[in-house]
């Protein structure tokens, strides 16, 4: 039997905008339209989240009101992705080896669990560590923060990196309400952030590490994954 090489999805588990009473969770085409891009291209997909199960969506990527993303549609109408969706792999149980690259998609339930989930700092350790392509799109890039490397040293320090900008997060008025900054923090950790114009699609590649500025930028990190990838034969 042929088997086909699988990329790890890696989503956030958590759907409460802090104390608002509002609800977050995954934004929905940063996940949908990296897993077709990779699909199409004859890859697998694992879908996994922090903590396994149903994965929570951001009500306002899934607004059924509103003109939704070809790929938010393609997936809500696959019953194997949607499936995919609502029974995810809890990280703590994703082995290294089963996957030749680990992306994770935003949404802004990711700042919230994304930085504190030991398992997924650990895969993404052993991951840069074994040169494991790891992408990221805009909130996802929280899943860096703890990530360190056998010697103990951030995985983004000296990295040129990318993610939700904080004068993206001021100008949808949630600067206040996030437990931190996402550019702030991936500076501080030696990060050398790199951001395009004020929604504007950026991709930004530094060896293994590839991030995307926003959800505009999906469709450009899936392309830069799979520039790091053997294509499938």
């Amino acid at each position: 039997m042929h088997f086909r090489p699988t990329v790890l999805f890696v989503s956030t588990s958590h759907a409460a905008l802090g104390d608002t009473g509002n609800a977050t969770g995954l934004w929905l085409e940063e996940l949908t339209t990296p897993y077709y891009a990779l699909k199409d291209a004859g890859f697998d997909v694992t879908i996994a989240s922090v903590q396994g199960k149903r994965i929570p969506v951001a009500p306002e990527s899934n607004d059924a009101t509103a003109a939704r993303p070809a790929s938010v549609e393609r997936f809500l109408a696959d019953k194997e992705a949607a499936n995919a969706l609502q029974n995810s792999l809890p990280v703590a149980e994703a082995q290294l080896d089963h996957y030749v690259a680990i992306f994770i998609p935003g949404g802004h339930g990711a700042m919230w669990d994304l930085p504190h989930s030991a398992p997924l700092a650990t895969l993404l350790g052993k991951a840069h560590d074994q040169g494991v392509p790891i992408a990221t799109v805009c909130h996802g890039a929280a899943a860096l923060l703890s990530a360190r490397d056998q010697y103990g040293v951030s995985i983004v320090k000296g990295k040129r990196v990318n993610g939700f900008t904080n004068e993206e997060e001021t100008a949808i008025g949630l600067s206040a309400l996030v437990p931190f900054l996402l550019e702030t923090r991936l500076a501080e950790l030696g990060g050398k952030f790199e951001s395009a114009g004020l929604f504007q699609p950026h991709v930004v590649r530094d060896g293994q590490l590839i991030s995307g500025q926003n959800p505009a930028s999906s469709a450009l990190v899936a392309e830069e994954l799979m520039a790091c990838l053997e294509p499938v034969t």
